[in-house]
């Protein structure tokens, strides 16, 4: 027999999972934009287990254990809102941009790797090389510059002023 009244009547209050759902949301992003370093475009095991543990972390303090589809409903709503609500304010205010999306970060400026960049944002030779392969470029000295996007993909520009017309990740088509 199905409890309809339990399916659809919250008994937590609709303010107050909003309420959660707003903290945790904010406080995830602060630290997935502050403390997690980016990556080059590639999700890895760790960073999936990372976002796992993180999701099953939260949980509880987020949803207060509900029990209602409706409960679950405003919950992921209010997720999706702010989700929206950041990117929105992202590109309608460029401070706010700065904010939410990192600068593009010199690796290869006139051939030369930039190691203590690299070594910023964890990106080894290896992966570097890797990476301009990819793109269609031999050797670093074909590049004039090359940066590590906001988004952890990575984009080339060679030296005879060509870009390479492929970025590493997923990166949103201007239209």
């Amino acid at each position: 027999m199905i409890d309809w009244h339990q399916v659809f009547v919250p008994t937590t209050s609709i303010p107050e999972i909003i309420l959660r759902g707003t903290f945790t949301y904010i406080m995830l992003f602060l630290i997935l934009r502050f403390l997690l370093k980016r990556q080059t475009g590639v999700i890895g095991v760790a960073d999936l287990l990372v976002i796992v543990l993180i999701a099953d972390a939260t949980q509880n303090a987020m949803a207060s254990e509900y029990k209602s589809v409706t409960e679950g409903t405003v919950l992921v709503l209010t997720i999706v809102f702010w989700n929206f609500a950041i990117d929105w304010l992202g590109y309608h205010f460029p401070a706010f941009q700065r904010l939410t999306r990192p600068p593009p970060l010199p690796l290869i400026e006139n051939g030369r790797m930039l190691r203590r960049n690299m070594q910023k944002e964890m990106i080894t030779i290896e992966e570097l090389t890797s990476q301009l392969r990819q793109q269609g470029v031999e050797h670093p000295s074909e590049v004039k510059k090359a940066f590590i996007e906001g988004d952890g993909s990575i984009s080339i520009i060679r030296k005879d002023k060509e870009e390479t017309g492929k970025k590493t990740g997923s990166v949103k088509e201007i239209v």
